[in-house]
């Protein structure tokens, strides 16, 4: 298993930009990839983007694609979110995930931060 924390995240305007850190430790050897979910306000938990932790194979929902993007740091066991273009339907609560060895089911978490985008 490993240990995730996000940090970064807080308040932005709409069209500006935020990144979101999300740092692991733990069994970060046998990690298959790291995503980002989020959850908004009375609304389900949705995955965002991914990325495979060997291959750097990205995944991108629609609504994200083109404004966020992500990146990982072996060397840091890190991943990043860089989100651009923010839109006020952007606010959530933003959650890294790992999911480990073969299988592509995301069963460690992170606590969440939220990021909170002003119109």
């Amino acid at each position: 298993q490993v240990q995730l924390k996000e940090s970064g995240g807080g308040l932005a305007q709409a069209g500006g930009s935020l990144r979101l850190s999300c740092a692991a430790s733990g069994r970060t050897d046998i990690m298959y990839a790291m995503a980002w979910f989020r959850r908004a306000p009375g609304k389900a938990r949705e995955f965002v983007t991914g990325v495979t932790w060997r291959g750097g194979r990205t995944h991108y929902e629609d609504f994200v694609k083109g404004r966020f993007t992500i990146t990982r740091d072996h060397a840091k066991n890190a991943v990043y979110l860089d989100m651009t273009n923010l839109r006020p339907d952007d606010t959530a609560v933003y959650y890294c995930a790992a999911a480990m060895g073969d299988s592509s089911e995301y069963d460690n978490w992170g606590q969440g931060i939220q990021v909170t985008v002003s119109a």
